[in-house]
């Protein structure tokens, strides 16, 4: 499985952006997809995730109730709608799928990344 995330750009804050994953294969239909990020110096955070068939989502406490993850099993995509961004949300973004059709804050969890995507929120 092959991930592409896109999306990215810089943005003032309190602004959006609407990131995507494409993923390569239609058998990653069936696997939980999360996003991931990494801001300069830091270790990596969790942000969110959704299940296969995107009944079930769950999310990181910094981004709750400002971020929607959502995903297009027709089109093997999956989105991440980011609102009220803040400056801390200036990170680079990755999306990775897991192993299984459920999965959560574990990067351990993901067998597959995508390249990530670089989001700069402007104070």
């Amino acid at each position: 499985v092959q991930l592409q995330a896109s999306g990215g750009g810089l943005v003032q804050a309190g602004g959006s952006l609407r990131l995507s994953c494409a993923a390569s294969r239609r058998t990653s239909s069936n696997n939980a997809v999360g996003w991931f990020r990494q801001a300069p110096g830091k270790e990596r955070e969790f942000v969110a995730a959704i299940s296969w068939n995107g009944g079930s989502t769950t999310y990181g406490d910094s981004v709750k109730g400002r971020f929607t993850i959502s995903r297009d099993r027709s089109k093997n995509t999956v989105h991440l709608q980011m609102d009220s961004l803040k400056p801390e949300d200036t990170a680079v973004y990755y999306c990775a799928a897991a192993r299984g059709s459920f999965a959560g804050a574990q990067s351990a969890s993901y067998a597959y990344w995508g390249q990530g995507t670089l989001v700069t929120v402007s104070s």
